[in-house]
């Protein structure tokens, strides 16, 4: 398949620059697969679409400030720093921009805590550095870095919170899971209410998942690991739930990939930690996922090919030119799909 093939024109004032006030008032455009029909409506729809004994299943990540500006002292040099990867207490693996200037050996000053020594590059184009730090990282982190927002979204983030999920509790992501951004405490509880079982799982999200594909075909393009993990409880109560005829729902395309990471090929989803570079694309047979909440995805994007692997590329396109003729809202900040 040609990477072309899932590029779409979308027109720039439909990019949703800010969160909307109230996380779950934003839009939700229903796709069923089986009656190919398309439904509109609000996000709080999806208490009806979620049946009591049906299991939803989240990404409890949370963003780190992982974008660091820092300053060569002997020239003044600017270098900014993507944080993607820990590999042990002060190496992690990084963007930086401008790459050509990352020369190894050089550091760069972010704070009067925090410096920066740049290290060998990586496969991904990126670099390992070593971070020097006085006190509690994560303190550090927080008072130096900022909130990684995509580069289409150009307003500012008057709260950084926002770019957070209500549920979000392990550090240690790139990029917000934003499917999830839709929730609130209130729609969570009548979704338990309903009898809806909430199941929690992590993947920290990486280059992986937001690397824009350069290749000319799909099948060259080769994802980027990122860390995952399913405990034992997790994988039991998901078991449970498909056993007894409940349908598994995903929150966003990384629960999705988490999932179908550690299940079998008979369903069994298995406890299980460590990485995944597993790259979803239409072809695929999908083992533990029946539904996906998920927010509209970049042209050309490996999150758009996952997608379209739940019904086909052909369908997939058709949806999405639906939502752009409806003015939905599009990508981090925008509107959310329900695939039934």
């Amino acid at each position: 398949m040609k990477t072309s093939d899932f590029y779409y024109d979308l027109p720039p004032a439909l990019i949703a620059q800010t969160p909307i006030a109230d996380r779950s008032a934003s839009r939700l455009l229903v796709y069923n697969r089986a009656a190919r029909g398309i439904y509109d409506g609000a996000f709080t729809d999806i208490v009806n679409y979620l049946r009591p004994g049906d299991v939803l299943v989240r990404n409890t990540t949370r963003v780190i400030p992982a974008r660091l500006h820092g300053i060569r002292e002997d020239t003044g040099g600017m270098m900014e720093f993507l944080l993607l990867k820990r590999l042990d207490e002060t190496h992690w693996e990084c963007l930086v921009k401008p790459g050509k200037r990352a020369k190894e050996g050089l550091t760069f000053r972010m704070t009067d805590e925090l410096s920066a020594t740049i290290g060998l590059p990586t496969e991904a184009g990126g670099r390992v550095i070593e971070l020097h730090y006085e006190g509690i990282f994560e303190e550090v982190l927080d008072r130096a870095g900022e909130v990684p927002l995509p580069p289409y979204i150009t307003e500012r983030l008057d709260d950084k919170e926002r770019y957070q999920t209500v549920y979000a509790r392990e550090n240690g992501s790139a990029a917000a899971p934003t499917a999830g951004l839709h929730f609130t405490p209130a729609l969570l509880a009548a979704l338990q209410e309903r009898g809806v079982i909430i199941v929690d799982i992590l993947l920290h999200v990486g280059l992986g998942t937001f690397r824009p594909v350069s290749a000319e075909t799909v099948e060259e393009h080769h994802m980027h690991a990122e860390y995952y993990e399913v405990t034992p409880e997790a994988a039991a109560a998901i078991n449970a739930a498909r056993a007894a005829g409940g349908k598994v729902v995903c929150v966003g395309t990384t629960s999705c990939r988490t999932l179908e990471s550690v299940a079998d090929d008979a369903g069994l989803v298995h406890p299980k930690s460590g990485w995944t570079d597993i790259f979803i694309t239409p072809g695929y047979r999908f083992k533990a996922v029946d539904h996906l909440i998920t927010n509209f995805h970049l042209p050309e994007s490996t999150l758009l090919m996952l997608v379209s692997a739940l019904c086909s590329r052909e369908e997939m396109l058709a949806v999405y030119q639906h939502a752009v003729d409806e003015k939905y809202r599009f990508f981090s900040f925008g509107d959310a799909m329900l695939i039934l």
